[in-house]
């Protein structure tokens, strides 16, 4: 015979609730299930629950902190790549200038060369024409001393006066010694 709680019921022999073979068993199950909820509920979920709402908000904080600082990061790198343009800008901006500086530094140089060049040569050309001008004038001079010397073996006499050396330069003079 099947041996179920309804069929013993049934049969007469009545139900017996301490049975935890039959329904007696399930009956005290749900019992203590039930009397065991609100205590399971408050000791063990509440701080589970409170616990894992707690994980979750601190993720959301810690996603929210990451996207701020992801963005504040991402500002910055535009700053910088800003400030950087900007470096660049300048940086090309001062090399210009100091290009423009030495080329008209150059320029300066190279005039004040070509002015002391001109001043040089001017000077050497002056100079030259004066070494020149003594030097013509000593074989001048030394022309007429010869010339009277010639002239005075060939007349058999001295010929050193005055009148005798100015009629000779001026002969020197008119024929007019090749310059150097």
């Amino acid at each position: 015979m099947i041996n179920l709680p309804v069929l013993a019921f049934l049969e007469g022999g009545g139900y017996d609730p301490m049975d935890a073979g039959g329904a007696g068993g399930v009956l005290w199950t749900w019992i203590i299930f039930l009397l065991a909820l609100p205590v399971i509920w408050i000791v063990v979920m509440g701080p589970v629950t409170r616990g894992l709402t707690a994980r979750d908000e601190e993720a959301l904080a810690a996603i929210a902190s990451a996207e701020k600082a992801s963005h504040e990061a991402e500002k910055a790198r535009a700053d910088v790549e800003i400030k950087l343009g900007e470096a660049h800008a300048s940086a090309a901006k001062l090399l210009s200038e100091a290009r423009e500086r030495a080329e008209s530094r150059e320029h300066e140089i190279i005039e004040l060369a070509k002015k002391e060049a001109e001043g040089l040569r001017e000077r050497a050309s002056r100079d030259i024409e004066t070494a020149r001008d003594q030097a013509l004038s000593a074989i001048r001079s030394e022309v007429v001393e010869i010339s009277l010397a010639a002239a005075g073996q060939v007349l058999g006499r001295r010929v050193d006066s005055e009148d005798d050396r100015r009629l000779v330069g001026d002969l020197v003079s008119a024929t007019k010694v090749q310059e150097l």
